[in-house]
């Protein structure tokens, strides 16, 4: 790496790209937040489950969110001493002139980025699924549609053309890594948690992919999905090429540190505050967007069904993980309150007061209560299961669907309030199934630290843990999936001893939250065996897989 001039005070920049936006903040090294900005990414849609983007346009967002969050933060490029990145866990396609592949029936090569909640391959995971290959044991038992190895045997079947002519495969973060730096190298979260690299030994399972049709890739040594597996953090190639550093308005060579998923940056930015002596493996992460994920570490493994993992170093390097989560949270809720009759007016409400509309909504519920518990009272006899995207954890069934039970004919704001809230209360209960299964084989964390944009409201986050029946706190950083990435950047410029190192001291904690006991502890236990015995039948009637 060329040496570089930089200043006295150390900053560095941490990158999350989601499903709609990239977004970038700057953080001290204490893991304040100094600055940060946000780029609205390009999403295609098409029937049959089929969810596209684009990488070039994923790195103008990037470039453009690092350059606003550098100038609002008033720092020099000399300021920032390392750079980080995490991202969802879609799939990018290259030809072997590094240039976008389409992944699209479309045939526009700009489409090369099948996003993680592109469904399309679900009878490839299906198929992979009946083989009963050992690698499904780190995987919760099941493969998911959401999942790249799905997606590979997809294109290979659907779209031959791009997958023989593909020159690299890549995991979106594991794409912007190489962007950065021009080092292939794949992080060691991604190929384990994502593509069925068996990271505690240090391999690719070569029978697996050839049982399953793609030889292709074994006869070719793995090279077009990834060779070189790094831990977290670990730092990539001499760090930003010239080109790199241009774009996103930074110094060449700066230390560019392997990332992360982006609900596994956020587990990063929050388990690891100070005030337990075992926090990393006594607290889980509860990361709360577009979708959910769980997050507990552990020193040993274990296999619990239907949760993803064991995967080993796929968060913390040197413990394993396991991971669950439901595959629609936020964007579960948007499309639980669109079904409503008053939506369209609260709509405009949420407008008028410049507010988004389940913000608008919950801060109408608020009025309704005297404490935030009060609110499981709104939703009265409603008890919905909003599993529109399918059930993530624990029965990793893509193929379920949501339920709402306990319509009536009103068609007032309030009934829209309590339909809202009894959607929050169902994604707990999904949380308490999660819980409930890692405990049967001896996971079970004592606190839910709790991030994501979802959430923000501390009414929302008082109804998960109601539901949940589980303490929460909030994380202490308004932004922890980008201080999470923020310090990968901090572990490549060895700024701190390792990834630990830097948890403790860049992370903290916020508000605690405890679950409701009395009257509402036992509403809400009624709502949830009404919610399991929904669940139950759906199973029957939908010929869904348990």
């Amino acid at each position: 790496m060329k040496a570089m001039v930089q200043g006295k005070e150390k900053y560095f920049v941490g990158v999350d790209v989601g499903t709609g936006s990239a977004r970038a903040g700057v953080f001290d090294i204490e893991g304040n937040l100094i600055a940060s900005a946000a780029h609205d990414i390009e999403v295609f849609r098409y029937p049959g489950d089929m969810v596209e983007q684009s990488s070039d346009n994923i790195w103008d967002c990037v470039c453009a969110s690092v350059k606003s969050a550098l100038k609002a933060s008033g720092f020099a490029q000399t300021d920032i001493w390392g750079l980080g990145f995490d991202a969802t866990c879609s799939l990018v396609v290259l030809d072997k002139d590094d240039q976008p592949l389409s992944v699209s029936q479309t045939g526009k090569n700009d489409q090369n980025v099948m996003v993680w909640m592109d469904h399309r391959a679900a009878d490839q995971a299906d198929r992979i699924n009946a083989t009963g290959h050992r690698v499904l044991d780190y995987v919760g038992g099941r493969i998911s549609p959401e999942m790249e190895t799905p997606k590979l045997l997809w294109l290979k079947e659907q779209i031959p053309e791009t997958y023989n002519g593909a020159g690299r495969f890549f995991d979106l973060v594991d794409f912007l890594t190489w962007r950065a730096t021009d080092d292939p190298s794949r992080s060691v979260c991604t190929v384990t948690c994502k593509w069925t690299y068996l990271a505690h030994e240090n391999a690719w399972d070569a029978n697996c992919f050839e049982t399953i049709g793609l030889n292709e890739l074994v006869d070719e040594n793995f090279e077009r999905i990834g060779t070189s597996i790094v831990d977290a953090g670990t730092p990539l190639g001499g760090g930003l090429t010239p080109k790199a550093a241009s774009e996103l308005g930074l110094l060449p060579w700066l230390p560019v540190g392997a990332g992360l998923l982006d609900a596994h940056a956020g587990g990063v930015g929050t388990i690891g505050a100070p005030g337990s002596d075992d926090a990393t493996v006594s607290r889980m992460a509860y990361v709360f967007g577009t979708s959910a994920c769980t997050m507990s570490s552990t020193p040993e493994p274990s296999f619990v069904r239907g949760v993803w993992g064991p995967y080993y170093s796929a968060m913390v390097p040197g413990l394993w993980l396991i991971e669950g989560g439901q595959s629609a949270a936020g964007e579960a809720l948007a499309q639980l309150v669109k079904f409503h009759p008053a939506y369209a007016d609260a709509k405009a409400g949420a407008v008028q007061e410049g507010k988004h509309v389940l913000d608008y909504l919950v801060d109408k519920a608020a009025l309704q209560i005297s404490v935030p518990s009060e609110a499981i009272n709104l939703a009265k006899d409603l008890v919905v299961v909003p599993e529109f995207l399918g059930n993530r954890a624990p029965f990793a069934d893509p193929s379920a669907k949501a339920i709402i039970s306990g319509l009536d004919m009103d068609h007032s704001e309030d009934a829209l309030i309590g339909l809202y809230v009894a959607g929050i209360a169902g994604l707990g209960y999904g949380l308490r199934q999660i819980l409930e299964a890692q405990t049967a084989k001896g996971v079970q964390p004592d606190l839910v630290v709790m991030s994501g944009g979802a959430a923000e409201n501390p009414i929302v986050k008082q109804l998960l843990c109601d539901a949940s029946g589980i303490p929460f706190a909030e994380s202490g950083s308004p932004e922890p999936v980008l201080l999470g990435s923020a310090m990968l950047g901090a572990v490549a410029a060895e700024s701190f001893l390792n990834l630990e190192d830097a948890m403790e001291k860049m992370s903290s904690l916020g508000e605690g939250f405890a679950p409701a006991g009395g009257v509402t502890k036992e509403l809400h236990a009624q709502k949830f065996q009404i919610f399991e015995a929904l669940q139950a039948s759906a199973r029957k009637t939908q010929g869904t897989k348990s």
